[in-house]
Order: structure tokens, then sequence, then C-alpha cells
């Protein structure tokens, strides 16, 4: 990944932060995109000698995604891996949701990966390069109290699914990489039923994997050139095995599961 340049969005907190660093770890370039230019600029202060592009993007803003990939090439020149990470979550019943956070939770999550994807794809293109969603596996299977998360995820999972097979002769590598629950701030701002925040976990983040350890993962999974990456054993891949041939025991475990949460909105 030496002097590779690398586009990743929600680059200052959580997985995306994780990222860069593990990037700059491996000499790549980077291009750091984030609503929150102040907690990028900490990060560039982090990484001494690390060629690094800070860009103000809110990705369900398509101008802004095109700007991010315009001034990526103006630097650089080039495009070898864009990581789709920026998303929000959300807690909270759909009978008792308004509308709008659904459609937030779309804008950023699905058309966010949507509107980078499509100004990247050219120069990815060019460089058989790497175009990475991250998603969850909440792109897997339903969450309950979380609809228009795994609405969105799932989305994201079929649009580059497409993607990879539209291009399958042109070098393109597409991999889709979904996570177990990684110990991160996704939570304390997932949005309630009325669009505030939530602004506490309601799961024990010391339990959880890492961002770092979640972040070696991807990037390992990009070197290889891998098509998916579903991380944990119990709330990953056991989960979409289940899904898979025991779909109604899944549900169950799932609602019960979920349940168990502080303050579920289900019970």
């Amino acid at each position: 990944m030496k002097n590779k340049v690398v586009v990743i969005t929600g680059a200052s907190s959580g997985i995306g932060r994780a990222l860069a660093k593990e990037f700059a770890s491996l000499g790549s370039k980077l291009s750091l995109a984030a609503r929150r230019t102040e907690m990028l600029e900490e990060l560039l202060e982090e990484l001494p000698g690390t060629e690094i592009l800070i860009q103000k993007t809110d990705v369900s803003k398509e101008n802004d995604c095109r700007i991010l990939i315009e001034e990526t090439i103006k630097r650089f020149g080039r495009i070898d891996v864009l990581i789709n990470n920026a998303g929000i979550s959300m807690r909270a019943l759909f009978e008792d949701v308004d509308l709008n956070v659904i459609r937030q939770l779309m804008d950023v999550n699905f058309y966010g990966t949507v509107y980078c994807s499509k100004f990247a794809l050219p120069h990815l293109l060019q460089t058989k390069g790497s175009l990475v969603g991250v998603i969850s596996i909440a792109g897997y299977v339903g969450l309950p109290g979380r609809t228009g998360y795994s609405a969105s995820k799932f989305a994201i999972r079929g649009f580059l699914d497409t993607i990879r097979i539209e291009n399958l002769k042109k070098g393109l590598h597409v991999l889709v990489a979904a996570p177990g629950f990684t110990a991160s701030e996704v939570r304390k701002v997932a949005l309630t039923d009325d669009g505030s925040q939530q602004g506490e976990t309601p799961r024990d983040e010391s339990k959880m994997m890492s961002a770092e350890e979640c972040a070696r993962h991807i990037v390992n999974a990009i070197k290889k050139r891998k098509r998916s990456l579903i991380l944990t054993f119990t709330e990953g891949k056991l989960t979409v095995f289940l899904g898979k041939f025991f779909p109604a025991l899944l549900d169950k475990l799932t609602y019960n599961h979920m349940a168990k949460e502080p303050n579920s909105p289900f019970k």
C-alpha cells in the first residue's frame, strides 16, 4: 500500500480514524473526509510524515462528494482506494420514528456511498483500484429498533455487489466489509425517534472489537482483494449462517438479544 492514494470518508473518529492511521503506517497517501475538520486536523498532527489532504465533506450532499474526489485528484493525481465509511445509526421503533430520520439515514449511509463511488469510479478503473463499503451485520439481518440503519446497509451491499458484477472484466476490486459491534461513538450519536442524538451508548463498548483491530482486518482484506469481510464469529459469521439456513430462529434470537439492551424501545 506504499504511496497508494486512499480516500476515507467519516475519517474523524471510530473505524475511519483507525483506518487512516493503519494506512499511514503502510506509507499510503491519504485524502480524509469528514464534517468535523478540527478532528481531522488533530489526526494530521498525529501522523507526521504522511501526505494528507483534509476535506470538509458532508457525504449526504452530492456536490461535497464531487469536490472531495476532484480535490483528491488535484492533489495526488490518482485514486487507488475509496473507503465509504461515513455513517450514522438510529434507535427507535418504526411505528414511533419521524420519517425524516429514515431519510437522513439513507442520505448519509446509502447516498453518501453512491455519490462518492460515482465520482471516484473512473479513477478507480484507471488504477484497477479498490472500492470499499463499510456496512454492518445489520446489512445481513434486520435489527429491531434500527429499521433505517439496516435498510441503508442492505442497500449499500446490493449496490456494491452490482458494481462489482458490472465491472467484472475491468479489474475493479469491490469489498463489502461488515464489522460486528465495534467500539466507536456511532451509538452515542445515533438518532432517536425525533431525530435527536441518543447521547449514551446502550452497550458495553469495552467488550467490543476495537476500531483499530477492525481497521487492520479491513486493510488486510483490501490487500488480498477480498469480495466480502464478515467480522467476529458469533455476531458476524454465525449470524449470516443462521440467516441462510435458519431464518425464523435468527429472527427470535435477534429480537431477544436486542431487547436486552438498557432502555430498549421494545420488549
